[in-house]
């Protein structure tokens, strides 16, 4: 197991060296298993260092829950998956109170965990189970509690939340609505593999079994990661540009830009500066580097802000998706220091 110990006078020096280590070696076990998708693999460890959640979109069949299982069993997590359908109902999730007989012969409610009781959990296709249970999830996600008459149930941590939505066959889903969105930090898109990776994959599946995945954290370790990333030091100025670039997004502000105005309906709230901030602290660290700088906040710039983003009729009208929205105002917002 690789041992996390962080003194505030060696900062710099053992943040930097244990999560260089670490990324080079979750990445070696990862490759046991999981073959490409190399910009998913590292959204998704900023997500977890940062201690935030992850809405994840891709096809059928792109290996989500393999990806998922497999990180959380290098950081040794309990792993949970919930299959989200029409009828699936709260108490399914949260758990809910049974009828029990105590040894004296008496009965009395005993409150049963449901599966949400886990440090990860990929709550797959979120999108085709009714408001009423995303809510539930969604709740438990934002306060790491479960409420069950009156009772209060907290949830064990680290908990990190893999939410997957199908692209296809979009008939009888119920769509997360803006505000449910905003609670998750990234919106990751899951492509096809290139042609060689495909080909590694179906070699290697078809071939032999894949081997065991080795841990190399503790539950303990990521709660650390969390305490460091948030040390990270920023300067000022690129806080506003990550602030600018999310206001910027809303439409009838003193500072928004024309197209803005034109294209979208509903821009990003302060979630999106915070997370913009907090990834790019991540970001800086798994990098190798003590500081952030401006090429961490743009790289994070789509997968942050685009479930933030909502574009108008206009916009579908002349074929201007939310990532060229972002692409625009990524030119738009001048970079703190660039010439």
């Amino acid at each position: 197991m690789v041992s996390i110990d962080i003194e505030d006078q060696d900062f710099e020096e053992q943040a930097v060296q244990q999560i260089r280590v670490g990324r080079e070696k979750i990445l070696a076990e990862l490759s046991k298993t999981v073959i490409g998708q190399q910009e998913v693999v590292e959204q998704l460890l900023l997500c977890l260092f940062a201690g935030g959640h992850c809405l994840i979109t891709g096809a059928p069949g792109l290996a989500k829950t393999l990806l998922v299982n497999s990180i959380s069993k290098i950081f040794d997590l309990e792993f949970r998956r919930i299959q989200f359908t029409p009828d699936l109902m709260p108490a399914d999730i949260t758990g809910t109170e049974i009828l029990e007989e105590t040894e004296e012969g008496r009965r009395k409610l005993q409150f049963a965990k449901g599966p949400i009781f886990a440090n990860v959990i990929l709550a797959d296709e979120i999108n085709r189970t009714p408001p009423k249970t995303q809510a539930a999830l969604l709740e438990a996600m934002q306060e790491h509690q479960v409420t069950a008459a009156g009772v209060r149930y907290a949830l064990e941590e680290p908990f990190f939340v893999l939410a997957t939505q199908n692209p296809i066959e979009m008939e009888g889903t119920y769509p997360l609505p803006e505000a449910q969105l905003d609670r998750f930090m990234f919106n990751i898109w899951m492509d096809y593999l290139p042609e060689d990776d495909e080909v590694a994959v179906v070699n290697q599946t078809t071939s032999r079994k894949a081997e065991p995945i080795s841990p190399l954290f503790s539950g303990e370790d990521v709660l650390r990661f969390h305490d460091v990333v948030k040390k990270v030091p920023i300067a000022e100025n690129l806080v506003r540009y990550a602030v600018r670039l999310a206001d910027a997004s809303r439409p009838g502000r003193p500072s928004t830009p024309d197209f803005i105005n034109q294209w979208v309906m509903w821009g990003a709230g302060i979630r999106g500066a915070q997370y913009l901030v907090l990834g790019a602290k991540a970001r800086a660290l798994l990098l190798g580097r003590t500081h952030v700088t401006a090429d961490d906040i743009k790289a994070l710039a789509h997968v942050t802000l685009r479930h933030r983003i909502l574009v108008g009729y206009r916009a579908e009208a002349e074929g201007i998706t939310v990532e060229k929205v972002i692409d625009q105002l990524l030119a738009a917002i001048p970079v703190p220091g660039a010439q």
